[in-house]
């Protein structure tokens, strides 16, 4: 009988040990002992990803775990009273190796890439030097997806899209706009909606897809699961695996995928629309420059 293999936690990984020294020595240790963390295991790798909001003057406190999934953890802070806020939401990534993202390549190869010394590369030898097996190859892909999310929210945030506004980004962690109140808002996915208010959340998701669009960037993997509802309103999250359209060719059939999910969704309340028709619509004014990059 084969003997049972004990899983190692991601803490106990010595790749996940040494970004904790790594943290330790960037930000130093300057006391934070948040509320929440008191008697978890995994304290001191959240702690390294969030003190450095602390010692920027943007969270105080950090109270409850809003949601975790395989990819990354969002947890509740209490905003600094200077932030204008009352809570904020600190999204936490896992370490590069132990995310697993769905046709990783296609998602790569649909971005800007960067070298070792954080240059643009293009073309085929950008994605071989980019794709290094070497440790710092691996660090830079965990820095480029993480800043990646955080600069399309706020591009996109700064456009009026329908999106958290960001706050702050360090190392592997985003600090962002909360949505909810004491609680998190909860997906569109957990949520019967009124048959008075699917038409208009409807037709406000098609127009931020379009705007996305617009202003160069696609989703990736939209779906009622990444859309927040909250007082009649959806955000949408999640944007770990967005494409740029200038980028690639072949990231089309990803488009439609992400309306056909929104479509999908909206079915169920009566609401008939053609996912191909739409893709259609957008792509075509897309490429003829017909769609409006801002509002």
């Amino acid at each position: 009988m084969k003997r049972a293999i004990k899983k190692q936690s991601y803490e106990a990984n010595r790749d996940v040990q040494r970004w904790l020294r790594e943290q330790h020595e960037e930000h130093g240790p300057e006391a934070f002992n948040p509320t929440f963390l008191a008697s978890r295991r995994d304290s001191d790798w959240i702690l390294s990803s969030l003190s450095v909001f602390h010692q920027q003057g943007l969270i105080t406190d950090v109270i409850s775990q809003a949601s975790s999934g395989k990819e990354a953890t969002v947890y509740c802070c209490i905003a600094h009273p200077s932030t204008g806020a009352e809570y904020l939401a600190a999204k936490v990534y896992r370490p590069r190796m132990f995310r697993s993202l769905k046709n990783d390549a296609v998602y790569r190869d649909s971005r800007a890439r960067h070298d070792e010394h954080g240059r643009p590369q293009r073309g085929e030898r950008g994605r071989r030097s980019s794709e290094s097996r070497n440790s710092r190859g691996r660090a830079l892909q965990v820095a480029d997806w993480i800043e990646t999310e955080y600069q399309v929210q706020q591009e996109l945030s700064l456009v009026g899209a329908a999106v958290p506004h960001t706050y702050a980004q360090a190392g592997n962690a985003i600090l962002m706009e909360w949505i909810g109140a004491e609680v998190p808002a909860p997906r569109l996915s957990d949520v019967t909606l009124d048959r008075s208010e699917a038409q208009p959340l409807f037709e406000l998701l098609i127009d931020n897809i379009g705007l996305f669009l617009a202003n160069n960037r696609i989703h990736g993997d939209l779906s009622a699961y990444n859309i927040l509802y909250w007082e009649g309103n959806v955000t949408v999250i999640d944007f770990a695996q967005m494409v740029d359209p200038r980028y690639s060719s072949e990231i089309y059939p990803i488009f439609e995928r992400d309306i056909a999910r929104v479509c999908s969704f909206f079915a169920r309340y009566g609401i008939s629309a053609n996912p191909t028709d739409i893709a259609a619509d957008l792509w075509t004014r897309y490429l003829m420059g017909d769609l409006e990059a801002a509002r």
